[in-house]
């Protein structure tokens, strides 16, 4: 779905994900990459295969808008280092054309030479375009540019002919800001309640739909 914020294009993909073709960047949030090994060392069975279909989606949307840059806005990664970020390195060397810039978020807790052996281009606390601010945590915003936010993992219920309540992820764009849906889908869902003029772009398996 194609939507215009002041005055640029994005693009919602229904693998949440953002393209800004005009800048020619993919941005995603909440990767939390690491997570499941991270559950399984506490004991917890968590296949790989978690891990391995975010992978998947990722290269897929790469292959799809071919961008000269991959934003991750915040919590890249889920925990301290594990074989989940091993993997990581080795499919990442499949991209080196793709410039990856990830602005910190709360759980981005690596060193320093784990980004610079991975050629993570790193910010803090925001990376700014001519017209946006991606920062993880709109809490500690104080641009005057659009500001794109993640960290919450937005969702949005939706009451079908049946009168079932559904649950998404969703794309939430207000007036000055927007909140991105958490890339992972090993991730919870934190309901949002709209105000009035926002505009909220649930995730269905098979479109992105406005509500």
């Amino acid at each position: 779905m194609k939507i215009e914020i002041r005055g640029e294009e994005l693009i919602l993909d229904k693998e949440r994900a953002i393209y800004l073709p005009n800048e020619k960047l993919l941005a995603i949030s909440d990767l939390h990459l690491g997570k499941a090994a991270h559950f399984r060392k506490a004991g917890l069975a968590i296949p790989n295969t978690v891990s391995q279909s975010d992978i998947i989606r990722l290269e897929n949307l790469l292959q799809k808008y071919l961008p000269t840059t991959l934003l991750i806005n915040g919590d890249m990664f889920h925990s301290d280092y594990n074989t989940e970020i091993d993997e990581f390195a080795n499919w990442k060397a499949n991209f080196r054309e793709i410039d990856f810039i990830l602005v910190k978020g709360n759980h981005d807790r690596q060193k320093e030479d784990v980004y610079r052996n991975l050629s993570i281009e790193v910010y803090e606390p925001s990376y700014q375009t001519d017209q946006f601010c991606f920062i993880h945590d709109i809490a500690h915003c104080n641009s005057n540019l659009y500001t794109i936010s993640g960290h919450i993992h937005p969702g949005i219920s939706i009451y079908n002919k049946a009168k079932q309540r559904l649950k998404f992820p969703c794309f939430y764009f207000a007036e000055n800001f927007a909140i991105l849906p958490a890339f992972s889908t090993f991730t919870g869902l934190q309901l949002l309640k709209p105000k009035t003029n926002d505009q909220v772009f649930a995730i269905t398996p098979s479109k992105v739909l406005q509500v």
